[in-house]
């Protein structure tokens, strides 16, 4: 009698057990903490919508002519990838002074059905606080980067283009100069107004030699280049180009997030091709000789010449 009793009260300890995944179904299923449902709303306003974040004109393009010759490339008191400092020569070039804007990006989006430059997950954050025109178009991989470039008959400036536009030819370590002003650009120690990246050339001071705006903070910007640890040791005299593979590409400059003692502007970051953040942005370039816009361009824009007076070729004290 015993055993049996035994055996009905398993078989329906069995019975429930089984049951319980059909409950479930017919309950319906619930989040866990860890998986909690998103709420695209604010998002998805932003997203679809980016011209509704900000009442400001969009800002007219300008390209800035970066002229031919030698510049320092690298330095010394940087990290094992700075070194070493050299002196190479680059053709005369140009690049636009300010990073890509939502605007701009937009009609790019619109023209030709490219993804926009939206999170690829659900977890982004401060979505709709980054939607402003003129702010800087971010959520962009390098491949992102680089067809919008392409369609505006452009392309990545290379990295060592890169560091000139935002240096000069005379080795400084930020746009300013050789001292590290806390204040000097949008970056995450600094109570400057902006909780996330600010309207492109908003911050004057972070201007280079050349007038190219927000290279020291702001956003960090993907350039051509695969990155190798030993470029600099390996690069060419003259107009050195990206090595032929690897696993990251450049980013160079800081972030609106950045902090420490590593901002000055020799300063490199490398990340996955396809990888996308909120602290990541871009700028375009052209070779001299190239023809510029395409069809597919956005509007005029503006060529700025060299700023010689503030270009010097001795080495800022």
């Amino acid at each position: 009698m015993l055993e049996t009793r035994f055996k009905v009260i398993f078989l329906l300890v069995v019975l429930f057990a089984a049951s319980l995944p059909v409950i479930a179904i017919l309950r319906g299923t619930v989040s866990t903490p860890f998986e909690a449902e998103p709420r695209p709303a604010e998002q998805d306003q932003g997203a679809s919508n980016p011209e509704l974040a900000s009442a400001e004109e969009p800002l007219e393009e300008e390209l800035v002519v970066i002229p031919a010759g030698p510049f320092i490339f690298g330095t010394n008191r940087g990290g094992f990838d700075e070194q070493p400092e050299r002196t190479i020569y680059l053709d005369q070039f140009l690049i636009d002074r300010y990073e890509v804007t939502n605007a701009q990006y937009a009609a790019f989006v619109k023209a030709t059905g490219h993804r926009k430059s939206g999170p690829p997950s659900r977890y982004a954050k401060n979505t709709l606080r980054m939607r402003g025109v003129n702010q800087p178009a971010v959520y962009v991989s390098w491949e992102d980067a680089k067809a919008y470039c392409e369609w505006r008959g452009r392309r990545l400036p290379s990295e060592a283009e890169w560091e000139k536009a935002m240096r000069g030819p005379d080795g400084r370590l930020w746009p300013w100069g050789n001292v590290e002003v806390p204040n000097a650009a949008n970056w995450a120690r600094v109570d400057d107004g902006f909780e996330v990246a600010a309207p492109v050339g908003r911050v004057k001071s972070d201007a280079s030699p050349y007038g190219v705006m927000d290279g020291a903070g702001n956003v960090m910007e993907w350039v051509n280049d695969w990155y190798l640890e030993g470029a600099y040791a390996a690069a060419s005299e003259r107009n050195p180009e990206s090595p032929e593979y690897g696993t990251y590409k450049v980013l160079r400059g800081a972030a609106y997030t950045s902090s420490g003692s590593d901002l000055r502007i020799t300063a490199r970051s490398k990340m996955m091709l396809d990888f996308r953040d909120e602290t990541i942005g871009f700028r375009c370039a052209q070779s001299s000789a190239e023809n510029g816009r395409s069809s597919g361009g956005v509007g005029p824009e503006k060529i700025i010449g060299n700023r010689s007076s503030r270009g010097s070729e001795t080495r800022p004290k």
